[in-house]
């Protein structure tokens, strides 16, 4: 009975140590991308397309790094690319200070996106392979506070700061948010060993394989969970990259109260949602979810007062908070283990990949219409969420019955 518990236990000093450490990465790059907007805007006289190059180029050296990174991993030291990912974020993350173009930053975050890219597959698959597998919504939902806080509390702690302080000021805090997680890490002992470390060689070498593996095709079941990340990441995106510009537009001072509110409703959901996942799957969780990011969306573009401005920060919290831990976790269950680090790869990739191209569609949208219809543009591709999943549903509950009547 006892090994029974221990077999099924969550809350191990990895699980929480691991989870801090994902939190002060994601706390890094939330505060910085929060602070580019106003940043190129006032500081390198940029335009709202060059708001949406500077997010978008980063997000694109990250998802080629994690691609990269999913493979270096079944040859090389993962705690040594680790560590190597966490540094480079540090050093460029105090360069960013010696940015005085567009030009300049632009080549600063794709190097950021690079040691990003590294730290951000690593740490989720340690997590992954250490949550019991029944527990495994339950477990991404706690997992997953990590970067939701840090997406919620990041943006609100950058508008504080480059207001009161400036860009410098910010930057040097950022640093100190990465540099904490290696005291965490090596205090905890919460990295267990890596397999492919051997004690008598330089660990970055490659470990000889006793036959080469034989390639296997994407698992087509993870598509359709990416695909509806992407889609969640392009209404993100337009909270990331113009929220504060559209706050200024309609005289709203208190926008950054907005990331305050949502992490509140973020951080009751979480493990609610990925309890219901656990129970009754994913349908539970992701239809009630978009819906609610729907309507907060149109909330929002609405919001000329404080009281309207916080109903949409509760309902995108509930709807964000819901949906994103489902997703992965209905990716983490239809592969074995030994696939978690490329399943989390394809899973914060179709993040970045929906930033990136939402930055990049909704900076046009705000351009020639406003930042208003923008947000109910950004609406359009929840519908799309929801339409699409729906009809996956039916699809497969006539295959099931199909399959049934045939069985009979």
């Amino acid at each position: 009975m006892q090994q029974q518990d221990q077999s099924t236990r969550l809350w191990t000093t990895s699980f929480v140590s691991l989870t801090l450490c994902s939190f002060l990465m994601f706390l890094n790059l939330q505060m910085l991308l929060s602070a580019f907007p106003s940043y190129v805007k006032n500081d390198l006289s940029g335009g709202d397309m060059s708001v949406s190059l500077v997010i978008s180029v980063f997000a694109i050296s990250a998802m080629i790094t994690r691609f990269l990174t999913a493979a270096w991993m079944r040859r090389m030291n993962r705690n040594m690319l680790l560590y190597i990912g966490l540094a480079g974020m540090i050093v460029i993350t105090g360069l960013h200070t010696l940015a005085h173009s567009v030009e300049s930053l632009l080549v600063m975050r794709i190097c950021y996106g690079m040691g990003f890219g590294m730290a951000s597959t690593i740490i989720p698959t340690l997590v992954s392979q250490i949550i019991p597998r029944a527990r495994m919504g339950e477990g991404i939902g706690y997992f997953g506070l990590s970067s939701s806080l840090a997406m919620s509390v990041g943006p609100m702690i950058s508008l504080n700061v480059m207001k009161q302080w400036g860009f410098n000021t910010l930057a040097l805090i950022s640093v100190c948010a990465v540099f904490l997680v290696f005291p965490i890490i090596f205090l905890s002992r919460s990295i267990p060993p890596d397999p492919n470390k051997r004690a008598s060689i330089d660990q970055l070498r490659p470990v000889k394989a006793a036959a080469a593996p034989v390639k296997q095709a994407l698992n087509t079941k993870l598509l359709l969970p990416a695909l509806l990340n992407v889609m969640l990441s392009v209404t993100y995106s337009g909270l990331l990259g113009f929220i504060a510009l559209y706050g200024e537009s309609v005289k709203l001072e208190q926008i950054g109260l907005f990331f305050l509110f949502n992490a509140v409703t973020i951080i009751i959901i979480r493990p609610i949602s990925g309890k219901v996942f656990d129970a009754k799957g994913h349908g539970a969780v992701l239809i009630p979810a978009a819906i609610s990011v729907i309507v907060s969306l149109i909330v929002l573009s609405y919001a000329t007062s404080l009281p309207l401005l916080i109903v949409s920060a509760l309902l995108y919290g509930l709807g964000f908070g819901a949906i994103q831990p489902t997703l992965q976790a209905w990716m983490l269950r239809v592969v074995p283990q030994e696939k978690h680090g490329t399943v989390n790869s394809l899973f914060y990739n179709s993040t970045d990949f929906g930033v990136a191209g939402g930055a990049l569609i909704l900076g046009v949208i705000s351009s020639a219409a406003g930042y208003a219809t923008m947000y109910r543009y950004a609406a359009q591709f929840m519908v799309g969420f929801l339409v699409i999943y729906v009809l996956y549903r039916i699809v497969s509950s006539m295959k099931q019955r199909r399959n049934t009547d045939m069985a009979v």
